[in-house]
């Protein structure tokens, strides 16, 4: 499941190294623009992460209880509340996107560059919540090999339409940062229809039902409490985002642009830790909605274990390998430099967010994901304060935000283990079925 979820992830993450890749042709402000707008896109993804969430949490209870009906019913509600968020998403990014770039922009040419992105990318962004219903349906009833290849073939699309619409190769509008939004919305638009003709002619677990899809407020209540603190937890850490571009914008576009590409870097680097942890949810999920304790317990040891492993070579290979993956997306040497020093410095905090994502996806499997928001709110505190300060301190460097953010991981990721640890105690003794039995 590791393997296929991490296809999975690889593959939406090359829709920005895609557009990166070719807006990266078009120079150091393109780049920055594309980038700072960015976290617009990690706004929506939190957003995602809402439904994602609580879509597999209930369905995986559902599946591990063999109660199909339930899980039909928690899929027809997810496609329809993800149906409402898409279009509130549509009109929000436009609302915003104006006012956001202005104030983090290092300079016109950049904000111009972002939002010119954005409004592009509107409806691909507002497609993605569909999407995301269907896939995290699949994934909680343990299908990841069609939610892979339905990626790859979108993703397909957009490196096709990426050159062409971008700079124009090898005929085309040239349209810039535009075309980047533009090849992202058309590849998602066409990932929609296919995911569509899937569920219709061979998923047979869960299907469209049009009676089920008649808003049910208290499911959705179920479904974004669920999944409400991760997305708020994505939101932190875009606000931990904006905070940085803001602090960094006096050192220029290419500051911007290199810490863009460098954070777009450190995702795909940690993509294997990132696929054991999401595969783990609903393993764990399953478990427990079957009353398996041990197996939750046995889930998440492993998943720790080979999350952190992975980090650890990960952080060895980035410590020697930072300019090369620099290299691949820009040539220009100021970008480079920025990544470079800050892809050497918060490598080391790999495994701390090894365990982080590991916590978070017990967090999930157990139906109770607010202890996340509790860490990450710490961990935003921790990091938002102290770079403020030192901002407005002579001698402010880039180095000074690099070190206070790899402080504050590592706070989080003991705090998140000890709240998983106390979950666990609360959740896990009771839902054993040898104490069901005495007890009857």
């Amino acid at each position: 499941m590791s393997i296929q979820m991490g296809v999975g992830i690889l593959v939406q993450t090359l829709y920005f190294f895609t557009d990166l890749f070719f807006v990266a042709k078009l120079g150091d402000t393109a780049i920055a623009g594309v980038t700072s707008a960015g976290n617009i896109w990690f706004v929506v993804l939190a957003l995602t992460q809402i439904l994602n969430v609580g879509t597999v949490a209930l369905i995986s209870h559902a599946v591990g209880a063999q109660q199909r009906d339930r899980a039909n019913l928690v899929f027809n509600q997810s496609l329809a509340l993800s149906l409402a968020m898409g279009v509130t998403v549509f009109i929000g990014v436009y609302l915003v996107s104006g006012h956001y770039m202005r104030t983090v922009a290092a300079d016109d040419a950049t904000a111009r560059a972002g939002i010119e992105y954005l409004y592009w990318f509107a409806p691909g962004l507002a497609l993605q919540f569909p999407m995301v219903a269907m896939f995290a349906t699949l994934r909680a009833t343990g299908m990841m090999k069609p939610t892979m290849i339905l990626q790859v073939i979108t993703v397909f699309v957009n490196i096709v339409l990426a050159p062409v619409l971008i700079v124009g190769w090898p005929f085309g509008p040239a349209m810039g940062p535009a075309g980047a939004g533009l090849a992202s919305s058309i590849s998602i638009g066409i990932g929609i229809v296919l995911c569509a003709y899937y569920f219709h002619i061979h998923e047979k677990y869960v299907a469209v039902h049009r009676e089920q899809l008649r808003t049910q407020l208290t499911l959705w209540g179920r479904l974004l409490l669920i999944g409400l603190p991760v997305g708020l937890e994505f939101m932190l850490m875009s606000l931990v985002m904006a905070v940085i571009y803001w602090l960094i914008r006096d050192f220029g576009s290419p500051a911007q642009a290199g810490f863009g590409v460098a954070q777009g870097v450190m995702r795909i680097i940690m993509l294997p830790a990132m696929a054991v942890a999401f595969a783990a949810a609903p393993i764990a999920g399953q478990n427990f909605g079957a009353r398996r304790p041990e197996r939750v317990r046995e889930t998440f040891r492993w998943t720790v274990v080979i999350s952190v492993l992975l980090m650890m070579l990960l952080t060895v290979v980035c410590q020697f390998a930072s300019p090369f993956f620099m290299h691949i997306f820009t040539t220009e040497e100021a970008v480079v430099a920025v990544g470079v020093q800050m892809l050497v410095i918060t490598s080391w905090n790999f495994a701390a967010n090894g365990i982080i994502f590991s916590c978070s996806s017990m967090f999930q499997a157990l139906g109770n994901t607010w202890p996340t928001i509790m860490s990450s709110a710490v961990r935003v505190t921790i990091f938002v304060v102290p770079a403020l300060w030192l901002s407005t301190r002579p001698g402010f460097e880039l180095v000074d935000v690099w070190y206070v953010s790899l402080a504050s991981m590592f706070v989080q990721a003991a705090i998140s283990y000890a709240l998983v640890q106390r979950e666990f105690g609360k959740k896990l003794i009771v839902t054993s079925p040898s104490t069901a039995m005495g007890a009857h």
